[in-house]
């Protein structure tokens, strides 16, 4: 089912009424024209403005001024993405523009942002001058525009969704880790399950950066020994799968730097070649494929499992 691109749809929706063509028009509505007009002519040069007006449009869709980011401080996600700048390569201390990363996530301006709004026009319109004079004749039209900032816009959109894809995947791997364990467990939230085991101490089942489930035996106050690490891979892509169990490797190998006994690597590809992936990957002790964990007849999520109640001592 095309529940990725149905997602994608709902988020272009309400993208196009915060930052984009749309969320522009509706801010230009309700500002005075005569104060825009005065901007554009003060931060654009006369040629740029009649090469726009020649093709019926307003200088504001291509070059931005002080007052509509005031106005709306989301626009500047319009200018970035009209641009052809992702929010990672834009919102740096090398561009100068790490300071206004407010503007577009949270539509804030603070009057530190504000005061600098001039230069920041400015610069953006020099890109702006220049995309334009590189445009052919035919390319200079609003709808143009508008794909424009769809094409910046989707890269970003997709690496949003494999965020959400992978973090997905760790919850569903942490709540079988859940179910597993559920009889010894003493608290739990949705980020730590502490659990005692048959020695008495206190074993933490957590969620953790890198890599992304640990587990860990309390030996003393502030003392652990490092269980297991566990990998989660999500994404699904089997082209990819190569790429994913070499993340997979480098996380363990740190894992392993930092003192864990053994090393899991959970992938979300029900066709991979285990034989290859221990290849990719020999510091993972151990492969497991999410579809088969989430089936509790399933030998592999026997294994894991007997792995999981051995290594917790439960």
């Amino acid at each position: 089912m095309p529940n990725t691109q149905v997602g994608f749809a709902n988020t272009l929706k309400e993208l196009r009424e915060t930052f984009l063509q749309d969320a522009l028009a509706t801010t230009v509505a309700v500002m005075e024209i005569n104060i825009l007009d005065s901007e554009l002519h003060e931060y654009v040069n006369n040629g740029s403005l009649q090469t726009l007006a020649t093709h019926g449009m307003r200088g504001e869709l291509l070059f931005a001024v002080p007052s509509i980011l005031e106005k709306n401080p989301r626009l500047l996600g319009y200018y970035r993405l009209l641009l052809g700048y992702s929010q990672k390569g834009f919102y740096t201390a090398a561009t100068g523009a790490g300071m206004f990363k407010s503007l577009e996530e949270k539509g804030s301006l603070s009057q530190k942002q504000r005061s600098a709004l001039p230069e920041l026009c400015r610069a953006l319109n020099l890109s702006a001058k220049y995309m334009l004079e590189h445009l052919e004749d035919q390319m200079i039209s609003s709808g143009f525009f508008d794909q424009l900032t769809l094409l910046t816009l989707g890269p970003q959109l997709r690496g949003g969704a494999n965020v959400k894809k992978g973090t997905s995947a760790i919850s569903q791997v942490f709540d079988v880790v859940y179910q597993i364990v559920s009889a010894s467990v003493v608290r739990s939230n949705s980020r730590c399950i502490e659990l005692k085991n048959n020695s008495g101490r206190t074993v933490y089942i957590q969620f953790a950066a890198d890599p992304d489930i640990v587990i860990r035996e309390e030996l003393a106050t502030d003392k652990y020994r490092n269980l297991v690490a566990i990998e989660v891979k999500g994404g699904q892509d089997y082209s990819n799968i190569h790429n994913r169990v070499g993340e997979a490797e480098k996380s363990h190998q740190k894992a392993k730097k930092d003192g864990y006994v053994e090393c899991w690597t959970v992938v979300n590809v029900d066709r991979i070649d285990m034989n290859m992936a221990q290849k990719e990957s020999p510091t993972t002790n151990k492969f497991y494929r999410i579809s088969e964990l989430l089936n509790q007849s399933s030998a592999e999520y026997r294994d894991f499992s007997l792995q999981i109640l051995s290594i917790a001592g439960i």
